[in-house]
Parts: structure tokens; sequence; C-alpha cells
């Protein structure tokens, strides 16, 4: 028997997927609201603390989950469903990692302006012009990892509880489609840091 056939051979744990959508439904809107609420609110850090290497960690999350994934693609489509599992995990672990990170950093940190060359939070007419086409470009993207991202998410969680509790059938439907939109996420977000970089 392959794996595959031996992983559909497994029941449904209808129980606890009931229980798990909950908690997909909780941690989705607990998320939006912090993310919501980070762009309102800042934390005053202790004087001569920075969580300036927080960025440049964030796109390395980014990029180890981008790659977990395509590592997850690749194993289930050789039918290696215990190696695709894994991958997926070490996924959903660089993903959480990020979330934690990113949500610290924007509580604490005044938010990096494309363009904004004297780094004082606003951009001049010069600036503007002196970033030309590219901050159309850098805005476009962004705003489309971000609203993708928040779109994605409890389809993510939901995709991830049915394939841990043996829904083979339901995993799959919302898996090929939350899959590319979880990708493009995973890999715009390095891209966004390294378009930003020069202005940090």
């Amino acid at each position: 028997m392959s794996e595959v056939e031996a992983y559909r051979s497994r029941g449904a744990n209808l129980a606890l997927a009931g229980k798990l959508k909950i908690a997909v439904w909780v941690i989705t809107a607990l998320v939006l609201f912090l993310v919501g609420l980070m762009r309102r609110v800042k934390i005053d850090l202790p004087e001569g603390v920075s969580l300036h290497l927080l960025p440049p960690l964030h796109a390395l999350l980014n990029t180890g989950a981008a790659t977990a994934l395509i590592l997850a693609l690749l194993c289930i489509r050789k039918g290696r469903v215990l190696l695709h599992q894994r991958w997926i995990y070490v996924a959903m672990g660089f993903s959480l990692l990020f979330l934690l990170s990113y949500v610290t950093y924007h509580f604490t940190t005044q938010e990096t302006i494309y363009g904004d060359l004297d780094g004082n939070k606003e951009l001049s007419e010069e600036e503007r012009a002196e970033a030309g086409p590219m901050r159309a470009v850098y805005l476009s993207i962004l705003l489309s990892h971000i609203a993708l991202a928040a779109v994605s998410l409890p389809f993510i969680l939901l995709s991830f509880v049915y394939g841990f509790t043996n829904q083979t059938a339901e995993h799959r439907r919302i898996a090929t489609r939350v899959f590319p939109v979880w990708l493009y996420v995973a890999v715009t977000g390095p891209v966004v840091y390294l378009m930003l970089r020069p202005y940090y």
C-alpha cells in the first residue's frame, strides 16, 4: 500500500476538526485585530533597545516558508505524504514566527516609508519624485501582499485542519486554491523587504 493510499484509508476525525475550525476563526479574528491595531498603537521600547534586526529576519522567515511550501508540493506530487506533512509543519512554523515577530516590530517601531531618504517618516515632493514609478510598483506589491495574507489566513488554517484530521478531499479542495496564494505571500515578503531596505 502506498503512502497516499495508507493516508486515505485512515478515518476522518470530525470531532477534532469541529473544535479546530472554531479555533481557526478565533485565531483569524485575533490576528486581523492585532494587525489593524498595530498601525495605531505604539509601545515605547526601553532606552537603547532597537528591533532593527527584525525586518531582515522577516525576509528570512518568509523565504524559509516559501522554500518549505515548494518542497511540500514536490513531496505530495511524488506521493510522499509524511514528508509533505513535515514540510507543511515547517512552513507553518516559519509563518507563525514571522507573524509574532512582525506584530512585535510594528507595535514598537515607526513604519518605514518607501522613498523617505532622510528618514523623517514623511515623504516630501522631492523624495516622491526621486522614488518615481518604483514607488507605485512597491505599493502594488505591498498592498497585494497584505490583502492576500489577510484573505488567505483562514483558508490556510482550514486546509491544515482538514489535512491534520484526515479529510483528504476537503484538504485537497482548499489547498489547491490557497497554496499559490500562500506561496505568493511568502515570496513577496522578501521582495518588499529588499525594495524597502535602502530606507531603513
